[in-house]
């Protein structure tokens, strides 16, 4: 015992020694790469992992670091950028990574409504179910849902919030987008034996899609983060909605600095793996694109509540390791599963330390209510 605990504070030491040589950035990248390797055997215990993970984000923050002209150059910099792109990029590699892994491991994984992205912890107490269902009421209240509504899901997931908003509201109609065919079956079948009839999924790439409708509601769950052109993204939406009709946009963010995942060294571990394309957006992001909706409210929701969710899923991965172990064998090749189990692990923990730093109060989840101006719409349309 007393020679583990050593080595552990080697390794710690190790850390934080490379750390302070951060300009040596090969030595760093090179130190990474046999962190990974070893990691990927499964001995490493998690409270090391932790601290690593708490380093490379007190890295990531000092290299958002700045006055606040700065910030706000780079912030003006980056809006600009996102101007030129296309809608989203990487989709092919997005949807891979996380959404054609076999449903049957979310359903281990997940909560009782398999909803993949921040569930709401309103007391300690609380499960996961409880904090699921918590968080897609608030989503339905903040959007102003009312039965008889139509309503747009952009990125559905597993159809926790489309479900949710089916039963709850069943003379509405609802539709649901994925990029994920076997999303949609799973969906189709769930809503089946729910006896869900006002619900309607449609499997779509986010870049090319064309809604066959307009709608009162158009909801989004986290989906904004795999898209890049939100100019462009709002436009089209505002071309969706009927006049007086309203977005509303959950997605995780910084409280001020926003910035692409990009696979620039060994650091970049979650954007090679796991968020290919992505961006992380800061709070106020979305509010540089207010050409065709309007900001009506805005909300942030503490970090903690989303690290609380990761760490029920890392507990409910341990707790079926031997249910997944065969299906990561199927997916990944049986040499590639234990590999892949640590990884999905380490993106709990990632995610899980990221949204739990400083208190929840630098990472966390933004909701905001954008509305397309009645009056407006309907002297354009005329």
């Amino acid at each position: 015992m007393s020679l583990v605990y050593h080595a552990q504070a080697v390794v710690i030491r190790l850390l934080t020694w490379l750390y302070d040589l951060l300009q040596l950035g090969a030595v760093f990248d090179a130190f990474l790469k046999v962190v990974m390797r070893v990691t990927e055997l499964d001995v490493v215990p998690d409270f090391i992992i932790r601290r690593g993970i708490r380093l490379l984000l007190k890295i990531r923050l000092q290299s958002m670091a700045g006055s606040l002209e700065q910030q706000l150059e780079r912030k003006v910099a980056f809006v600009q950028e996102l101007k030129c792109l296309p809608v989203a990029v990487q989709t092919a590699a997005a949807n891979e990574q996380h959404y054609e892994v076999p449903t049957e491991y979310f359903v281990l994984v997940l909560g009782r409504h398999l909803k993949y992205s921040s569930c709401l912890y309103n007391n300690p107490g609380e499960g996961l179910n409880e904090a699921e269902r918590n968080m897609l009421a608030l989503c339905c209240a903040r959007a102003r849902l009312a039965d008889g509504q139509s309503v747009l899901e952009l990125g559905c997931g597993w159809g926790s919030m489309s479900l949710f908003m089916a039963q709850a509201f069943p003379n509405s109609s609802i539709t649901a987008v994925s990029n994920s065919s076997t999303q949609r079956e799973f969906i189709q079948r769930r809503a089946r034996d729910l006896d869900v009839t006002n619900l309607t999924v449609i499997t779509a790439d986010m870049v090319d899609f064309q809604a066959p409708s307009t709608y009162d509601r158009i909801v989004s769950i986290e989906m904004f983060e795999h898209m890049k052109n939100y100019a462009e993204l709002m436009r089209r939406i505002s071309t969706w909605l009927k006049p007086g009709g309203a977005l509303f946009v959950h997605i995780f963010c910084h409280k001020s600095n926003p910035y692409h995942f990009e696979v620039k060294d060994e650091s970049d571990w979650m954007a090679r793996y796991f968020f290919s394309g992505g961006t992380m957006p800061s709070l106020d992001l979305l509010l540089y694109f207010q050409q065709h909706l309007a900001l009506q409210q805005q909300w942030w929701v503490n970090g903690c509540h989303y690290s609380r969710t990761l760490e029920a899923w890392l507990v409910n991965q341990d707790k079926f390791r031997k249910a997944i172990m065969p299906i990561f064998a199927q997916t990944y090749g049986r040499d590639a599963a234990l590999k892949w189990f640590v990884y999905w692990r380490l993106f709990y923990l990632a995610c899980s330390e990221l949204f739990n730093y400083n208190g929840g109060e630098e990472w966390g989840v933004g909701h905001y209510l954008f509305m397309k101006p009645a009056a407006a719409a309907a002297s354009k349309a005329a």
